[in-house]
């Protein structure tokens, strides 16, 4: 545990829109907080962060910030090639981490996270939560223990698509030097879907890519190795089924959203809130969720909080980021081997 005495001075790496929408002002409403230095792509986007934020330095290469003794905590912002160097070299210089989600390109490095952080037990590590079902994950895991749908025996999740665009370019989420194993929302639904049910025991996929190239930030034609269009079976440890769909191509989709289906009920969880029905409805109704059950963002203070103990970091452990980064891969080795793959990974 740090001095609470003295302010926590943060480092970042990567202050891309969802850092500057929600990491910074979340971590400047902290009190005894700084932002001492941070380092983007270029020196010039680092420079007019901070300029906008008032951070004092401004560093070109991130080693160079992981290494500045005005830094005790490391939030990382980049895409996801650079979550594990930057964490392992952080943990090393004595630094706690805070890390944007995906976990990182694949299981192999999110275990070398995981082992880092084991290995530094006195240094805080977090992963930025899945957030879309913050609100509702409570209520959720309630109404499953009272048995509100009986026997829990499917989850479907659909996230609604749009029309396939042949002529974009390619996004770092299509880029699989930047983005690795990891499938659109794949990882971060799957984090989700643990919170209220458990792990996979199980998994299978089929996916497409429909455009096969596409041009990079410099103009060349690029191989497109992440699909378009996924469709993932799994089975649970609690004894339900699993299917996941993640799309790009599914436009004017009305059915998406999570589905739990029971012996004696259904939830569905669509774009923030929750309904439900049991055996005898003939419709889904809304629920409404209690003060003191719904859930919020609060990653950036949870992060401090556990900084100077006095609380532990729950959304998201590196554990949980090496279960749901198992998933993803386990889904790439199922495309690549067209066969079902056994989790936890051995």
């Amino acid at each position: 545990m740090m001095n609470t005495n003295r302010p926590i001075r943060i480092g970042i790496v990567g202050a891309g829109a969802n850092t500057r929408a929600r990491h910074i002002p979340g971590l400047r409403a902290q009190p005894d907080v700084t932002l001492t230095g941070v380092c983007n792509r270029t020196r010039e986007s680092g420079a007019a962060v901070a300029r906008e934020f008032d951070i004092p330095r401004v560093h070109e290469r991130w080693a160079d910030l992981v290494a500045d003794p005005a830094v005790d905590a490391v939030v990382i912002g980049t895409w996801p090639n650079l979550h594990a160097p930057v964490t392992l070299a952080a943990l090393a210089a004595g630094k706690h981490v805070l890390t944007e989600a995906r976990l990182a390109l694949n299981a192999t490095e999110a275990r070398a996270m995981l082992e880092a952080s084991r290995a530094h037990p006195e240094l805080i590590t977090q992963v930025v939560p899945s957030p879309f079902s913050l609100g509702v994950d409570q209520t959720i895991r309630r109404l499953l223990a009272e048995k509100f749908i009986g026997e829990l025996l499917a989850i479907e999740h659909r996230d609604a698509g749009g029309w396939l665009d042949r002529q974009s370019p390619l996004t770092w989420r299509q880029d699989r030097d930047k983005s690795g194993l990891n499938v659109m929302l794949l990882g971060i639904v799957y984090e989700m879907i643990m919170r209220w049910a458990g792990e996979a025991t199980l998994v299978t996929a089929l996916a497409k890519t429909f455009v096969r190239q596409r041009r990079n930030a410099a103009g060349e034609l690029q191989d497109v190795l992440i699909p378009d269009h996924l469709d993932v079976l799994a089975d649970l440890a609690c004894g339900a089924q699993l299917r996941i769909r993640q799309s790009a191509v599914t436009a004017l989709d009305e059915g998406a959203g999570t589905w739990l289906f029971g012996s004696e009920g259904t939830l569905r969880f669509h774009d923030g809130k929750l309904y439900g029905a049991q055996r005898g409805e003939t419709a889904l109704g809304p629920i409404e969720i209690s003060p003191y059950e719904r859930g919020a963002w609060r990653v950036e203070a949870e992060f401090i909080g556990a900084i100077r103990g006095t609380e532990k970091v729950r959304l998201t452990t590196f554990a949980d980021g090496v279960k749901y980064m198992e998933f993803t891969e386990a889904v790439a080795r199922s495309l690549a081997e067209r066969r079902a793959i056994a989790l936890p990974l051995p």
